[in-house]
């Protein structure tokens, strides 16, 4: 016989005796008069309030890791923080060959050129160079053009003077100098260009090194005020003149 899984409970004799199906709570009533509301969280206080300060995050620095300026503190009694080579002062704190680059005219490559022919170390500092040595290392400078071929020089075929010199220092900034009043005085037309102020080497004009004239809303007040000045002309030329009167 097949039991049926749905059994009916069987109905209590005495009326009373039934008990009281529980009240479905409202859907829209709020929490009870006795009932405690959920408690904020806390936030952590900021500054002098918080109570525990936070993990640093990776390693703690030594102390006598290097920082980001690392004063050099050299052990020659000698030793120059200042040299003076073609009339330039120099940082004695930095190697040979970088160094040399702070003069006008000499590039990495000419100051490494400069240090085997004068048989100097390239990254000694140049402060402990004695002092022969920094003389040896301007006469080198001097005499470059002897020594370098001319497609290493600055001033390759020069006209005036025939020869193919190397300028360095103040010499070379006084050597540009008198190539543009050259150019200006022949009337070429890189001097034309030097004395307008513009551009020299074929760059556009139209969008960049755009002088003189003023543009945008400067130029259209200027416009209105020419239209004004040419309406105030116009009625003064248009009246004809009084006639002389007879005596």
């Amino acid at each position: 016989m097949r039991h049926n899984r749905w059994r009916v409970a069987a109905a209590p004799k005495d009326p009373k005796e039934a008990p009281e199906p529980p009240a479905a709570p409202a859907a829209d009533a709020g929490p009870g008069p006795g009932a405690e509301k959920p408690g904020r969280k806390e936030k952590p206080g900021k500054g002098k309030d918080a109570k525990e300060p936070k993990e640093a995050k990776g390693k703690a620095k030594q102390p006598g890791a290097p920082g980001k300026a690392t004063k050099v503190v050299p052990d020659n009694p000698n030793f120059r923080y200042i040299v003076r080579i073609a009339n330039t002062d120099l940082d004695g704190t930095r190697p040979t060959a970088l160094a040399l680059t702070g003069v006008r005219g000499v590039g990495l490559r000419i100051a490494e050129v400069v240090c085997r022919l004068s048989e100097v170390n390239a990254s000694e500092m140049i402060g402990n160079l004695p002092e022969p040595t920094v003389e040896g290392l301007e006469t080198t400078l001097g005499s470059l053009a002897q020594k370098m071929p001319t497609w290493m020089v600055n001033h390759p075929h020069e006209p005036m003077v025939g020869d193919s010199p190397h300028y360095v220092g103040p010499d070379l900034e006084t050597r540009r100098r008198d190539d543009i009043n050259v150019m200006k005085m022949i009337r070429s037309y890189r001097g034309v260009r030097h004395e307008r102020g513009q551009k020299v080497r074929g760059q556009r004009t139209r969008s960049n090194g755009r002088t003189g004239m003023a543009a945008g809303v400067l130029k259209k007040a200027a416009k209105e005020a020419a239209a004004a000045a040419a309406k105030e002309e116009a009625p003064a030329s248009a009246s004809p003149a009084a006639p002389a009167k007879k005596e």
